[in-house]
């Protein structure tokens, strides 16, 4: 695997890019494993039957987060460079694709040479603080304050993988309330231990607000809190174990898609949901974590009001990956169907980013740490990057953005292998394992129809074809020298 070493002299000369820095806050709320139609805000920007794929009326209200993305822009086509935890999260870091980082699977530890947006706000005199899962140091579990910080010089709060539900603090320092199994990576807990204090969500969310108010008014801070949830085990405190109970979680329509509607690198047949059903107690809990979630980014949305650091602090809010939830007969995540790969994506930055801006165009987690460094001034401060810089765009007055303008996203790792080009309407999946598909979202938003072999879509295929070819040469990725890849991309 390809390392990135990065001389001495270019981290000197870090500043010598950086003309005009604007030090506004930073507060970066990240979910796990967590499905965009369960927040209202993409529920009202869907057509209906896409808004409720669980049945009419089946929904979690989200307020807080809806607010945040009316004082802000929400980004309706952002995805996962790698649609599971570990490289999603090395490529939102570092602003590279997954395999550059060298951790382009789960429970990979990145190179120790990779050098992160919070290195760089670090040298820039921020104080940067990190809580809750990090999962880009190995196989350590729970693995609390990891000795490479990356740049989040306060990581007390920082484990590195694991989905325990109950936390509790040891003097200015935290332990997990709970065993792991390891030979059936199996958690053991009592949830009904939980409490508003003790509840992963919760507990996390609190010690953010712990780190920002140790932050003096006069030095900046970026701090990002990486809950462990919605994802697995589908558990959650009272009462927000209840609330969704009386709901009935109807199957998807995709899942019901035939065997000729499944492409290869979904799995095979075999590997899919084989019961008429969904199981109902994992969806309502589900919902009942997505409730919690949003409760506490409200608990985080007030403190910035009250302590006077609201107009100051970009506030983000955006996923590692999703979750299938019965879509195409399956839970979790890996793919690049829409709600595997798509994440939600929103920022707030008053005074500076419109209010409600809606840009329909394709980005990956690799975007994020230019995009947000350049909203900083700090524009090419990164070594190397991938991904785009677009904060010129999010700083545009445009209320609504379109672009066709196409990206990629890849599978994590060469077994099974993947890359998909796409843009906000196409999106062009070559693999190892099957023929091309190319899905027409606009057409067919569940994603069941290849149009791959239409001759009224040659065009499309051919263009998406040659961009997916132009970016991952930028990007060195290891899959273009696959025979079974490079042959659909040459044909």
């Amino acid at each position: 695997m390809k390392t990135l070493p990065i001389p001495l002299i270019m981290l000197i000369g870090l500043s010598a890019c950086i003309k005009s820095v604007e030090r506004s806050n930073i507060l970066i709320i990240y979910t796990d494993e967590h499905n965009f139609r369960t927040l209202g805000c993409y529920r009202e920007l869907l057509p209906e039957d896409q808004a409720f794929v669980w049945g009419q009326g089946v929904k979690v209200e989200t307020p807080n987060i809806d607010r945040l993305a009316s004082e802000g822009l929400l980004c309706t086509s952002f995805y996962a460079a790698a649609p599971v935890c570990t490289p999603s999260r090395a490529a939102f870091m570092t602003g590279l694709y997954p395999h550059a980082t060298g951790a382009p699977q789960n429970n990979i530890p990145m190179h120790d040479s990779m050098v992160t947006f919070a290195e760089i706000l670090r040298r820039q005199g921020y104080a940067t603080g990190y809580v809750g899962k990090w999962h880009l140091d190995g196989m350590a579990k729970p693995g609390w304050e990891p000795e490479r910080k990356f740049g989040w010089e306060d990581n007390r709060y920082m484990f590195n993988r694991g989905h325990w539900k109950v936390f509790a603090d040891t003097g200015n320092k935290a332990k997990v309330v709970g065993s792991h199994i390891e030979e059936l990576d199996k958690y053991i807990y009592d949830i009904d231990m939980a409490d508003e204090y003790s509840f992963a969500t919760d507990f996390l969310a609190d010690k953010t607000i712990s780190l920002m108010e140790e932050v003096g008014e006069n030095k900046p801070f970026c701090m990002m809190l990486s809950l462990p949830d919605p994802h697995g085990p589908n558990d959650v405190r009272a009462p927000y174990d209840t609330m969704y109970n009386d709901m009935f979680f109807q199957p998807p329509k995709t899942f019901f898609q035939t065997p000729e509607q499944t492409p290869g690198w979904l799995g095979g047949w075999k590997n899919l949901i084989q019961s008429d059903t969904l199981k109902q107690q994992p969806m309502s809990q589900y919902f009942g974590m997505v409730k919690c979630i949003d409760d506490n980014v409200g608990k985080l949305l007030d403190y910035l009001k009250t302590s006077g650091r609201e107009k100051n602090t970009i506030v983000v809010f955006t996923s590692d990956h999703g979750d299938l939830m019965g879509e195409h007969r399956k839970h979790n995540k890996g793919n690049p169907y829409e709600t595997s790969a798509g994440v939600a994506f929103i920022m707030k930055y008053s005074g500076h980013i419109k209010a409600g801006k809606i840009i329909n165009k394709a980005y990956t987690s690799a975007d994020f740490a230019p995009t947000l460094l350049g909203l900083l001034g700090m524009k090419n401060a990164l070594p190397e990057q991938h991904g785009r810089d677009d904060s010129e765009l999010f700083l545009d007055k445009q209320a609504v953005v379109d672009s066709d303008e196409i990206t990629y996203i890849r599978a994590h790792g060469v077994d099974p292998g993947w890359a998909a080009a796409l843009n906000d309407r196409y999106k062009l999946i070559v693999s190892k394992n099957d023929t091309p598909w190319l899905y027409d979202l606009e057409k067919d938003p569940d994603e069941l129809t290849n149009y791959y072999t239409r001759p009224d879509y040659k065009e499309i295929s051919e263009v998406l074809s040659r961009r997916l070819v132009e970016l991952m040469k930028m990007a060195d990725d290891p899959l273009l020298q696959e025979a079974e890849i490079s042959q659909w991309l040459n044909h």
